[in-house]
C-alpha cells in the first residue's frame, strides 16, 4: 500500500504543477513569463529534499502531502515577482531590467512579510509533542524550509530570469480567448474596485458581518466531530479468534484451518498472502486463541473491497477481522481502545461482571459498531499446593521440590552439544502421554537426602476451581481492556464520547483511561488550540517586528476566520473529521490567508506614504494587487483538487488536507478580497482618531 499511495502522491504533484502552469498562462499570457514561476518549482523542491535528508526524514506521504502543499505555496512567490514586473512594463513602458528593479522596491518587504508569515504558521507544530507532534514535525519542517527557499528564489533567481526573459509587448491580448479574458477581467476589476470603495466607507456594517460570520465559525466548529487520523486501507487485515473458555488447541487449529481453506478459495481474488498462529493472541498466550494476519493484492489488483464482511458468523469462537492501526506501535488496530479500572476495589469478579454489563450497553449503542474485550476470558484452573513443612520433615528441599515438578510437566534447559557443526540445545520434559491427566502426578517421585523416593501425593495436594487466566492491571489499578470501532460513518470522537459516557453510568467504583490510538487523538485534541493560538501570537509578533507596528498585524490576522470558516464548512458538508491532517490544512489555509491580507496592507501603505488618503491608497491597492492575489489562490486551490478527489489506498487523508485547504482558500479569497482593505482602513483609522483623542488629553492634562 505504501508504494502505491506514494505513486499515487508523486502523480499528484506533477497534476498540481500542470494546473499551476495553466493559470500562470491564463493570467500572464506569455509563455516566457510562465516559464519563470515554473523553473523555481524543481529549484525549491530539490532543495527542501536535501533538507529533509539532512533531518533524517524519508519520503513517505506526510513529507509527500506536505509538497504538494508546499507547491501550490512556493509558486506563490514567484507569481508576485513575474506578475508585478509585467505589470511595470506594461503600465510605464520601460524596459525589463528597469521594470525589474523597480517593481523588487515593491514587493521585497512584501515576499519577506509572506515568508515569515508562513514560516511562522508551521513553525510552532515541529515543537509538539506525542505522536501527533511526530506527523506536525514532518509537515513544519517540509513546508518552513520549501517557503523559506521559495523566498530566497523569488529575490535572488527570479528577478534575475525576469530580467532576462521578460520583453516588453502590448497591453493584453485584443482577440481570440485571452482578448476575451482580458476585457472580462478589467471589467469586473473596475467593478471590483468601485465595490471596494463603497464598502470601506461604510465599513461599520461590513464589520458587523464580520462578528456574525466568526459567530458561525464557532457554532460550525463546535459541531464538526473529531477523529485522531482517518482510518485507511493499509493493505491487510488482522484476524482475531477466541474460542471458548476450555477449548483446545486441536479446536483452535481447526477453526483457523477452515478460515484459511476460506481464503485460499472464495477470497483468492483479494489476498496475497496470509500466516495465521495458533495459541496465541492479543489477550495472551492460551489453547483457546489464536491470530492471523491476511496480507491483500494492490488496491488496483483487487476484486473485492475487503474481506472483514466474510467472516461474520462461519465459525464457533469470536472471529474478529480489523485493520491495523494507521501509525504503527501505537496500539494492535484502527478504532478505539480504552481500559475500565477498578478504582474501588470491589474485586475481580465484580469488575468482570462490571465489564460484561459495559460491553452490553456498548452493543446497544447506536454510534459503536462492535466492542469486544481483548483479555481472556476466566477458565477452569488445575492448582496444585506444596505443603512446606512436610516436604522438609521428609528430607527434601523446597529448590528441588519444585525444580523437579516444573521440569516434568513444563521443561528445563539442561546444557548445549555440538552436532553436524551446529550448537543445539538439551531440554528434559515428561512425556506427554504420562501427564495428560491429574492422577498422573502422582507418578512423580522426589529423591530425599537420604536417597528415599517420596511420592507426589504425600507433600501436594490439588484442586480444581474458577479463575482469571490473565491479571490485567493499568496504571497499577485491576482493569480490563476493551476495543472497538466506531459505525461507519460515525467519528471517533462521538463514539469516544458515548464510552465515556457508558462509564459514568457504571457508578464511582469505575473509571476508565483512553490508550493506544484513542490517548494520542485525547492528547491531540487538547493540543490543537493551542496550536492555532502559537501560531496566530507567532505571526502577529513577526509582522510587528517587520512592519514596526501593532495595527497592520491585527488588520492581516482579521482575515484569518474567515479562511477558517470555509475549511470547516467544506469539511462539514462532506462529513469528515476534525482530525490531524484538517488541523494541517487549516494552518495552511491561516497562511494563505495572511497573505493575500499582506499583498493588499503592504501595497496601500506605500501609496498611502507617496500622499494618497488612507480609503484612496487602499482602493488602489486592491485593483492593483487583485490579478495577483486571484492567480495564487487558483493555482493554490485547484493544485490540491487531485487530493480532494482522490480514490483508492490512502484517499482519507487526502480527502481531509485537500478538503479543508480548497474550500478555505475559496472562502478566504472571495470574502478576504472584500474584507481585508475594510480591516486595514477600520483599524487604522480607528487607531489614529484614539492616539489623536489621547494626544489632546494628554496636552489638557499637561
Amino acid at each position: 500500500m505504501g508504494k502505491y499511495l506514494i505513486k499515487r502522491i508523486i502523480h499528484g504533484i506533477i497534476s498540481v504543477l500542470i494546473v499551476v502552469f495553466l493559470v500562470m498562462l491564463l493570467f500572464l499570457q506569455s509563455f516566457r513569463a510562465t516559464i519563470i514561476p515554473t523553473i523555481a518549482v524543481p529549484v525549491v523542491l530539490l532543495g527542501t529534499l536535501g533538507v529533509l535528508l539532512a533531518f533524517g526524514y524519508s519520503i513517505n506521504t506526510l513529507t509527500l502531502f506536505a509538497m504538494v502543499l508546499a507547491i501550490g505555496l512556493l509558486v506563490d512567490d514567484a507569481i508576485v515577482v513575474v506578475e508585478n514586473v509585467e505589470r511595470v512594463i506594461q503600465e510605464e513602458h520601460i524596459d525589463p531590467v528597469t521594470a525589474t528593479e523597480k517593481s523588487m522596491d515593491q514587493i521585497s518587504s512584501s515576499l519577506i512579510g509572506i515568508g515569515v508569515v508562513l514560516s511562522a504558521v508551521f513553525l510552532p507544530m515541529a515543537f509538539m509533542g506525542g505522536s501527533t507532534g511526530v506527523i506536525y514535525r514532518q509537515f513544519s519542517v517540509t513546508i518552513v524550509t520549501a517557503m523559506t527557499l521559495s523566498v530566497l528564489v523569488a529575490l535572488i533567481l527570479t528577478p534575475s530570469l525576469c530580467a532576462s526573459l521578460l520583453r516588453e509587448h502590448s497591453q493584453g491580448a485584443q482577440q481570440g480567448f485571452f482578448g476575451w479574458f482580458n476585457r472580462m477581467f478589467t471589467r469586473n476589476q473596475n467593478r471590483y474596485t468601485r465595490g471596494v470603495h463603497g464598502i470601506v466607507l461604510r465599513g461599520g456594517r461590513l464589520m458587523l458581518i464580520y462578528v456574525l460570520l466568526v459567530g458561525g465559525l464557532v457554532v460550525v466548529y463546535k459541531q464538526l466531530p473529531t477523529s485522531f487520523l482517518p482510518s485507511e486501507d493499509q493493505g491487510s487485515v488482522m484476524v482475531m479468534l477466541q474460542m471458548p473458555p476450555n477449548a483446545t488447541l486441536e479446536q483452535t487449529k481447526t477453526q483457523l484451518n477452515e478460515v484459511s481453506d476460506y481464503v485460499l478459495n472464495d477470497e483468492k481474488d483479494t489476498t496475497d498472502s496470509f500466516m495465521f498462529v495458533a495459541g496465541f493472541g492479543m489477550g495472551g498466550i492460551a489453547e483457546n486463541t489464536g491470530m492471523g494476519f491476511v496480507k491483500l493484492k494492490d488496491y488496483e489488483e483487487r476484486t473485492e473491497p475487503g474481506i472483514r464482511q466474510r467472516f461474520s458468523g462461519i465459525l464457533d469462537g469470536q472471529l474478529i477481522a480489523a485493520i491495523p492501526p494507521a501509525i504503527i506501535s501505537l496500539g494492535m488496530t484502527n478504532g478505539f481502545t480504552l481500559e475500565l479500572q477498578d478504582r474501588g476495589g470491589v474485586g475481580h469478579d465484580a469488575l468482570r461482571e462490571t465489564g460484561q454489563k459495559f460491553l452490553s450497553a456498548a452493543f446497544a449503542n447506536p454510534t459503536i459498531a462492535y466492542v469486544r474485550l481483548t483479555g481472556m476470558d476466566d477458565i477452569t484452573q488445575f492448582n496444585i499446593k506444596l505443603d512446606n513443612a512436610k516436604a522438609t520433615s521428609m528430607g527434601l528441599t523446597l529448590a528441588s521440590v519444585n525444580s523437579d515438578v516444573s521440569a516434568y510437566l513444563g521443561g528445563s534447559y539442561v546444557n548445549d552439544f555440538v552436532h553436524n557443526e551446529r550448537v543445539k540445545k538439551v531440554f528434559i520434559k515428561g512425556d506427554s502421554n504420562v501427564r495428560q491427566n491429574p492422577e498422573d502426578l502422582n507418578r512423580i517421585k522426589f529423591r530425599n537426602d537420604k536417597g528415599e523416593m517420596v511420592p507426589f501425593n504425600a507433600i501436594f495436594s490439588t484442586n480444581w476451581s474458577y479463575g482469571p487466566a490473565v491479571l490485567q492491571r493499568y496504571n497499577a489499578m485491576p482493569a480490563l481492556e476493551f476495543q472497538g470501532e466506531p459505525k461507519p460513518g460515525i467519528a471517533s470522537g462521538l463514539a469516544m464520547a458515548a464510552m465515556e459516557e457508558e462509564v459514568r453510568k457504571l457508578g464511582n467504583d469505575f473509571g476508565m483511561e483512553w490508550t493506544g490510538l484513542s490517548y494520542q487523538e485525547k492528547m491531540a485534541g487538547s493540543q490543537t488550540t493551542m496550536l492555532y493560538a502559537l501560531s496566530v501570537l507567532v505571526v502577529f509578533l513577526a509582522l510587528a517586528a517587520l512592519y514596526e507596528s501593532w495595527t497592520i498585524p491585527f488588520a492581516v490576522l482579521l482575515v484569518i476566520p474567515l479562511g477558517i470558516l470555509g475549511a470547516v464548512l467544506g469539511t462539514w458538508g462532506r462529513g469528515l473529521t476534525n482530525d490531524v491532517y484538517f488541523q494541517v490544512g487549516i494552518l495552511a489555509v491561516m497562511g494563505l490567508s495572511s497573505k493575500n491580507a499582506i499583498l493588499i496592507v503592504e501595497f496601500a501603505r506605500n501609496l498611502e506614504a507617496e500622499g494618497r488618503s488612507l480609503v484612496s491608497a487602499t482602493v488602489e491597492a486592491c485593483r492593483i494587487r487583485l490579478r495577483p492575489i486571484l492567480m495564487t489562490s487558483l493555482a493554490f486551490g485547484l493544485g490540491v483538487l487531485p487530493m480532494m478527489s482522490a480514490s483508492g489506498a490512502g484517499a482519507a487523508s487526502q480527502h481531509a488536507v485537500g478538503t479543508a485547504v480548497f474550500w478555505g482558500t475559496v472562502c478566504a479569497t472571495v470574502l478576504g478580497i472584500f474584507f481585508i482593505p475594510t480591516f486595514f482602513v477600520v483599524v487604522c483609522g480607528s487607531t489614529r482618531r484614539i492616539s489623536l483623542y489621547l494626544r489632546r488629553k494628554f496636552r489638557r492634562f499637561r
